[in-house]
């Protein structure tokens, strides 16, 4: 699972897995096995299921590491069991209402009409990743959160480095960075929202620096995690699931053609794209704190647990055709994850992917790859899947 072919199309890997059982060791060690869940149903169930923790502080608490990863992003709250993690989520949850995030769709509208403009204002080729991708979500967190338009881009570096597979130096020195910076925004934040806390337009971070839950401020080092955390999560998976249903959408024409002349089916397409080229290849880990029985597999206490939502989400036991892209199927893919730590972005994602395709597909309706499949560049992370460039033509 570390080949520039499995990063380029993890799926064959991941099916004949699959059909070996859909719960799989794939490795062993000193402080005992690894098993990868592949199966959608077991996928599910283990996102669920309360013995398989996601406290990575207990975990690692007795064994030896030579690295140095930054509390704020090692900690964060999806590495935390309730209640705590009840108490965090309880927090930044507001935010991403339905209701909440219908109120940004002219802000993420306008955003996405812009980044467009530039395309076509530099001709008729352009990177849909880095032009487009990338600065649409990192814009809108980066509003959400009230991080100066000035600083974005090194953040936006910062978040990058995090997911450097096989470079542990790059994601500490990252890791570091971006919890320093988040420390020193809150600081000055914290000051300047001293005087003004409950104004109504203030933006996300300086209403969590003002929050109180049952009567207590969040501590500094819960804040500074939170922010990280949403800041990473906020627009690296939204950039995979517009590139990677970008690309999914430049190599179906008869799609394109239908979405054009239907524009109420691309939520539809939305929910298919997230299920045939899930954003997240293997989600956050896992490990068991107590015995337990998933997929026949025996699983011991200690134990790492994978879940694969990119493997669970082409799982013929749940979908049919599952490698072909299919409106109107049933979703009830993984992407999102499953139980209580069910990603609470889910609907700004949802948005910004829906008006992202409809902007391309209206703007552009000649948008052309401008290279084969196989020579695209995919990024080198078994947690995220995501391209790194995806060249297109278009007449300008």
């Amino acid at each position: 699972m570390e080949s520039p072919e499995f990063f380029r199309d993890p799926y064959p890997l991941l099916a004949a897995l699959r059909e070996r059982g859909p719960v799989q060791q794939v490795r062993s060690g000193p402080h005992g096995a690894t098993w990868l869940v592949t199966g959608w149903a077991e996928a599910r169930t283990a996102m669920a299921e309360p013995r398989l923790s996601k406290d990575t502080a207990r975990y690692f608490a007795d064994k030896p590491s030579k690295r140095d990863l930054a509390p704020a992003v090692s900690t964060t709250m999806l590495a935390t069991d309730p209640p705590d993690h009840t108490r965090l989520r309880r927090l930044a949850v507001k935010a991403f209402t339905p209701a909440a995030v219908a109120r940004l769709e002219p802000r993420v509208a306008e955003t996405a009409d812009g980044l467009l403009d530039r395309m076509a204002a530099r001709g008729g080729t352009a990177d849909l990743i880095e032009d487009f991708a990338v600065p649409l979500p990192i814009e809108v967190i980066g509003d959400l959160l009230g991080v100066p338009r000035e600083d974005r881009a090194a953040l936006r570096g910062w978040s990058n480095d995090l997911f450097a597979a096989g470079a542990p130096d790059t994601i500490d020195t990252a890791s570091h960075a971006i919890s320093d910076y988040m420390a020193e925004l809150i600081a000055k934040k914290r000051a300047a929202g001293a005087a003004d806390a409950a104004g109504e337009d203030r933006d996300l971070l300086t209403g969590l620096i003002a929050a109180r839950d049952e009567g207590e401020r969040l501590s500094e080092f819960e804040l500074v995690s939170l922010a990280v955390l949403l800041v990473v999560a906020g627009h690296e998976t939204t950039t995979n699931l517009i590139g990677n249903g970008a690309l999914a959408l430049l190599q179906d024409d008869a799609l394109r053609t239908r979405l054009r002349q239907e524009p109420a089916l691309v939520p539809d397409a939305v929910e298919e794209l997230l299920r045939y080229d899930s954003p997240i290849t293997t989600a956050t880990f896992r490990y068991a704190a107590e015995p337990l029985t998933l997929g026949g597999a025996e699983i011991a206490a200690g134990d790492v647990v994978l879940v694969s939502p990119g493997a669970a989400n082409r799982d013929p036991a749940r979908f049919t055709d599952p490698d072909t892209v299919t409106l109107g199927r049933a979703s009830g893919h993984l992407s999102f994850g499953h139980g209580p730590h069910h990603c609470l972005g889910a609907p700004l994602a949802r948005l910004e992917a829906r008006i992202a395709f409809q902007a391309l597909l209206t703007r552009f309706p000649d948008l052309r790859p401008a290279a084969p499949p196989a020579e695209l560049s995919w990024r080198h992370t078994r947690l995220m899947r995501g391209l790194t460039r995806l060249p297109v033509t278009f007449a300008a």
